[in-house]
């Protein structure tokens, strides 16, 4: 393992303290999980906060019938995250995806399964800065929104400072301006996605030492994050916090967020309140013929700590996959909790 010397110099200074960040909070881009349904429940909690779609590759993106791009733009603001390492179809599918009026195109380098290594994207693009540099330059060459790179602290044994800090630098020089930075290594071969979510220790600190050493990029940080306390922490060391499987299993999260990081005078959104702003887009998304579980396997998480939670969860899952369950179903779920 390379030793951490000879690293780049920057002057230290503040970490932003502007609450209107784009990114200061985002909820991560989750294979099967944030899809635009779940994206639309999210926004019902909070208004502010940056939401991300699933990897959507290239290939599917140029290739398949269906409109991968698709999305409500009351979901809005959402980031798109790409998956590929060919900068012209990097390039023409950010295009794309401006012109839908995604807010942010973010390019997946953190993803460690080997389906996604077989495509040559996801985590192994950390060991290629040079093409990595490449694929931002052509995406911003094509486009007027942020350009972003979401990755990890190190591959394999790749994984001293120097090494993050040399691929960060040359990912900036072609420039890009931000990082999401999920604040543990990868291994490429040896564990499944959901090992190396958990294995691989967590490394705050580096992150934290990124800032320092690149005071004029705005790092966001990632990983075992979950609760507001450790938010406001983390946000005296870095500009932005992205949280991923606590915010899709305990969304009631998503209701304090406004209030919290943002502006104090937003009020707090309860789980009830957000599912009851649910029933009109679940009732619009029905009669375009969207069976009701696509939507509501989402909203299964919405009242952990509540009694009746368990209920809720069960008669969900016991009825929205019917035939012509319709936005009833919820009406009835919602009647066995209790909120405190």
């Amino acid at each position: 393992m390379k030793q951490e010397k000879n690293l780049p110099h920057f002057s230290a200074s503040s970490t932003s303290s502007n609450h209107f960040y784009r990114g200061r909070f985002s909820v991560a881009p989750m294979l099967d999980w944030t899809t635009r349904h779940c994206r639309y429940f999210h926004r019902q909690f909070t208004q502010h906060t940056l939401l991300y779609t699933e990897m959507v590759t290239t290939g599917a993106i140029i290739h398949a019938k269906y409109d991968h791009l698709d999305y409500d733009v009351a979901e809005n603001p959402v980031a798109l995250q790409l998956g590929g390492s060919d900068p012209g179809q990097l390039q023409y599918c950010a295009k794309k995806a401006e012109e839908r009026g995604y807010q942010e195109i973010n390019l997946n380098v953190g993803c460690p399964s080997d389906r996604v290594q077989n495509g040559m994207f996801g985590a192994c693009l950390m060991g290629k800065a040079d093409l990595v540099a490449q694929c931002v330059t052509q995406m911003q060459s094509a486009v007027n929104i942020p350009v972003t790179v979401k990755t990890r602290i190190g591959i394999d044994e790749f994984d001293s400072y120097e090494f993050l800090c040399d691929f960060v630098q040359k990912v900036h020089s072609a420039g890009c301006q931000e990082f999401i930075v999920h604040a543990r290594k990868a291994w490429l071969s040896g564990l499944s996605p959901k090992e190396n979510r958990e294995i691989p220790p967590l490394n705050y600190e580096r992150v934290y030492q990124l800032k320092k050493d690149f005071p004029h990029l705005l790092i966001s940080i990632n990983g075992g994050i979950k609760t507001i306390e450790e938010i406001q922490q983390h946000l005296h060391h870095v500009d932005g916090i992205m949280v991923g499987r606590e915010a899709y299993q305990n969304p009631a999260l998503l209701g304090y967020i406004d209030q919290a990081l943002f502006d104090p005078t937003c009020a707090i959104v309860t789980p009830r309140q957000a599912v009851e702003k649910m029933f009109p887009y679940i009732e619009q998304q029905l009669s375009q013929g969207v069976y009701l579980n696509h939507i509501a396997r989402h909203m299964l998480g919405a009242f952990q700590q509540c009694k009746g939670a368990r209920q809720w969860r069960r008669y969900i899952s016991e009825n929205a996959h019917k035939a012509h369950a319709g936005v009833e179903v919820i009406e009835k779920a919602l009647s066995f909790v209790e909120e405190k």
